[in-house]
């Protein structure tokens, strides 16, 4: 069965409608993205999923028992606060120094388990998020937009590292994403939200469709080049993938 199924959804705050007919299915182990503007409904579309807002109408339907691991857009976080990585990992989940290494491992950065959390970098920080959300071992990913702040080349590894999450755990990751330029090397599926679903369907498809065009530019062509060269050299090369991006 599905892991997540949404059916005809509508969220409104008030009297004002920012999603309406919007139908989404997640399959175990895909990774599925959703773009748009800002204001199009993305994070609305999240918290409906994950029960934060009631939907007006429709049905969002979770697989039972389902084990969700969540990256936040961004944690307020005491940067003077002198705690560990360890520390931290086990405050949020109450988990053991062993757990926290093989997170550490999985999300990328095992040297980290002992940094203060005050010296990470920002891409270090969004690291250490995600083995926290790593630790309850989901079997879905939900990241909203977890790449915010982060340079280009410091996304792109992110997602990379997305991707060997996905083959490492074989969890599904659905995420948010503004980063048109590298998210769709990621990506099984995208999803092009505007307060409605515009387009959906591999990268390929939705790059070159009239709606993704008219929302992002025809400039946003990079994005399918750079989809089809990652895919084509196998996700080894950021650096000529930096390179197409710029």
């Amino acid at each position: 069965m599905n892991l997540i199924s949404v059916k005809n959804l509508a969220v409104k705050y008030g009297g004002n409608t920012v999603l309406q007919k919007v139908d989404l299915d997640i399959e175990q182990g895909e990774i599925v993205t959703v773009v748009g503007p800002n204001g199009s409904g993305k994070t609305s579309l999240l918290k409906a999923i994950i029960g934060a807002v009631e939907p007006a109408t429709g049905l969002v339907t979770l697989k039972p028992e389902l084990k969700i691991g969540y990256v936040p857009q961004r944690l307020n976080f005491n940067p003077t606060l002198p705690i560990t990585v360890e520390r931290f990992m086990r405050l949020t989940a109450k988990a053991e120094t062993k757990s926290c290494i093989t997170a550490l491992e999985t999300a990328g950065v095992p040297e980290l388990l002992k940094g203060q959390m005050s010296e990470l970098s920002g891409g270090q920080f969004q690291r250490v998020l995600l083995a926290s959300a790593l630790l309850g071992c989901p079997e879905i990913l939900l990241l909203d937009e977890a790449t915010q702040g982060l340079d280009q080349p410091g996304s792109a590894a992110f997602y990379r590292q997305i991707e060997a999450v996905r083959r490492d755990t074989g969890c599904a990751v659905l995420m948010i994403s503004h980063d048109l330029h590298v998210v769709m090397s990621a990506s099984d599926r995208v999803i092009c939200l505007n307060g409605h679903v515009c387009c959906a369907g591999t990268p390929a498809v939705v790059a070159s469709t009239p709606e993704y065009k008219a929302l992002f530019g025809d400039g946003t062509d990079g994005a399918l080049a750079l989809y089809r060269h990652d895919h084509d050299h196998h996700h080894d090369n950021s650096a000529k993938i930096h390179e197409v991006a710029d």
